[in-house]
């Protein structure tokens, strides 16, 4: 006979019991949806991966990883959440029996409260695994540790082991991303896409509470800060995700707007205001390791200001193109390189009128977002004044650029650059190629047409040795370097539009409005990668794990909302899955891993 009290206890852990048995709403999963998202996740690599590194961990095994994470996904799929619980409730109740079996999951869901808390427990026990194995700095992540405490776990995530340890564990989380990325690409669906992104950091909000002054305690997160929210000054405690998003340029008559889907092509989960550029560098450069067209990168001004070998020259050197903006006390004259003034992020000619290089100097943030019609007008006279592009990037970011009086089409007159360097007459033959007349040729507009720069008084009465003059006005051509070895403000602030010109203007608005929009799709909806309720598991590594998760079905959603609007099928099929080829290798970390941690058991209620 029971007794009251054996009543009571089962009652109690039933209560207790996380996750809650289920009671209605688990959707039936179909397999054919299951099995898309088990060949992602395998093509992805990632399992396989995460098996190598738990290979010969003690204690209990709990469930394989990739039971694990495509328990997550079709969790993140079906409910808009990336948690333990709901992966649970669907791997148990929401099953076919066939995919059961691929899964190794029971033919028949737990039955009792004490099965239903030991099959919780063991999918806890893996995700714990995972995130233990990838984590620099384990520790009690349940209660608030003292301040001494949570900064010296904070400080292993900087140290050379603790940095080789999160890029490993960005290389993993964003070969989930990548893997819905490659079968866009591999499918066609990117063929309207010419390689332009968008790098921006948004905040991702957690659960936790910050850090007490009053008690000398830290957050639950130690390596968590505050996000600032640029232009409105509010801040939240979390991460910031650094995310890429695919976009495009308006250039005439090249209208690309929807002839791709805009979709994320990678992120980096990081403590706010730290690592800045090498994050976006680590996107870019996975991004470029799958063989995707490289375009123009458009970044905001916290991107403008990394020092360039951080951000600017390996960007460069990547093979994109940058479109920056500038704080107020950066524009206008920022330095010089050969003699030519760097102005707004271009080399113009030494003999520029003053009123076109001071053109944006102190000009306030209302006045660059508004164009006047005097800036637009002194803007646009700067235009035949920039030196001319002869030789794109080399291996390593540098072009070579040329005088605007120079060359078969100049731009502007200069008694300088002819008195230097005549021309030679064209030649009289015929010319020995045939020359197709229906082809849109370039016209150089006549003499008469073009500015005339103004040499001063004194060189045109005693012209001066050309050892004296501006290199750029002697010679046929100078090179850039992408690097700051030679001028660092050079690195710093070129860009490849000219600033607040049309074209730039028709380049960095969509391309950052492009970022805005998809910020708000991935924030809204069932799927909100902001909520923090949407993906509970703390500490850093779990975050970037789920957060990866997330963005994964979010792309997904992305591909199949676009087939639709194109008159394709309202979701992605097998065809589309198929077609999703094997990754790159993952590669050798930077620095070895360290090996200490896989022999030592967890602290007590680690996770």
């Amino acid at each position: 006979m029971r007794r009251p009290q054996d009543t009571e206890d089962t009652l109690s852990a039933v209560r207790r019991l996380r996750p809650k048995p289920p009671l209605s709403g688990i959707p039936k999963i179909p397999d054919s949806k299951v099995g898309q998202l088990l060949k992602l996740l395998d093509r992805s690599g990632v399992p396989q991966e995460l098996e190598d590194l738990l290979r010969n961990r003690p204690g209990p095994p709990g469930v394989r990883p990739r039971v694990v994470l495509a328990g997550l996904l079709l969790s993140a799929y079906y409910t808009g959440r990336a948690s333990a619980a709901d992966a649970w409730r669907l791997l148990h109740y929401g099953l076919e029996p066939r995919a059961r079996t691929w899964l190794d999951i029971p033919e028949r869901p737990p039955a009792g409260a004490a099965a239903r808390i030991a099959s919780s427990k063991r999918l806890y026990r893996g995700l714990n695994a995972i995130t233990t194995v990838l984590d620099p700095a384990r520790h009690d992540r349940r209660s608030r540790l003292p301040q001494r405490h949570a900064d010296f776990h904070a400080a292993l995530w900087g140290s050379p082991e603790g940095r080789n340890a999160a890029a490993h564990l960005q290389l993993l989380a964003n070969r989930l991303v990548l893997a819905s990325v490659r079968m866009a690409d591999q499918r066609g669906y990117l063929r309207g896409w010419n390689g332009d992104v968008g790098v921006d950091a948004t905040d991702i909000r957690v659960s936790a509470r910050p850090d007490s002054r009053r008690l000398a305690t830290a957050s639950t997160e130690v390596t968590a800060g505050w996000h600032f929210k640029g232009g409105t000054g509010e801040k939240v405690f979390g991460y910031s995700a650094t995310l890429a998003i695919a976009a495009h340029h308006r250039a005439p008559g090249n209208d690309t707007s929807g002839a791709y889907p805009q979709l994320c092509l990678g992120f980096e989960l990081d403590t706010p205001t730290v690592r800045t550029g090498p994050n976006a560098v680590t996107i870019l450069t996975q991004i470029t390791q799958l063989g995707l067209p490289t375009g123009i990168l458009a970044a905001d001004r916290a991107y403008t200001g990394c020092s360039p070998s951080n951000f600017q020259t390996p960007v460069r050197r990547l093979g994109y193109r940058l479109a920056l903006d500038y704080k107020v006390k950066e524009r206008g004259l920022q330095g010089n390189w050969q003699g030519a003034p760097l102005v707004d992020g271009s080399l113009l000619c030494p003999l520029t009128p003053a009123p076109l290089i001071h053109a944006t100097a102190d000009a306030d943030d209302d006045t660059v977002r508004f164009r006047s019609d005097a800036l637009r007008e002194k803007i646009e006279a700067r235009e035949p004044h920039h030196l001319k592009l002869k030789q794109g990037p080399d291996a390593r970011g540098a072009i070579r650029l040329q005088c605007p009086a120079s060359g078969p089409s100049p731009s502007v007159n200069c008694t300088r650059r002819d008195r230097l360097r005549p021309r030679t007459p064209a030649p009289t033959a015929m010319p020995s190629r045939v020359i197709d007349l229906s082809l849109l040729l370039p016209r150089t507009l006549p003499a008469a047409a073009r500015p005339t720069v103004h040499v001063p008084d004194a060189e045109r009465l005693a012209p001066p040795h050309a050892d004296t003059l501006p290199q750029v006005c002697c010679a046929g051509s100078i090179t850039v370097p992408a690097d700051a070895e030679a001028d660092w403000r050079l690195a710093k602030y070129r860009q490849d539009v000219h600033y607040l010109h049309t074209a730039w203007l028709n380049t960095y608005r969509p391309i950052r409005s492009h970022n805005e929009g998809a910020n708000g799709r991935f924030k809204s909806g069932t799927l909100d990668i902001g909520n923090p309720k949407h993906r509970p598991a703390p500490g850093q590594v779990a975050q970037t794990l789920l957060l990866a998760v997330m963005l994964t079905v979010a792309n997904l959603t992305i591909l199949e909302t676009w087939l639709t609007e194109h008159t394709g099928p309202d979701e992605l099929t097998d065809a589309d899955f198929n077609a999703t080829g094997p990754l790159p290798p993952l590669g050798t970390p930077r620095i070895a891993l360290p090996k200490a941690d896989n022999g030592r058991h967890p602290p007590p209620h680690s996770r």
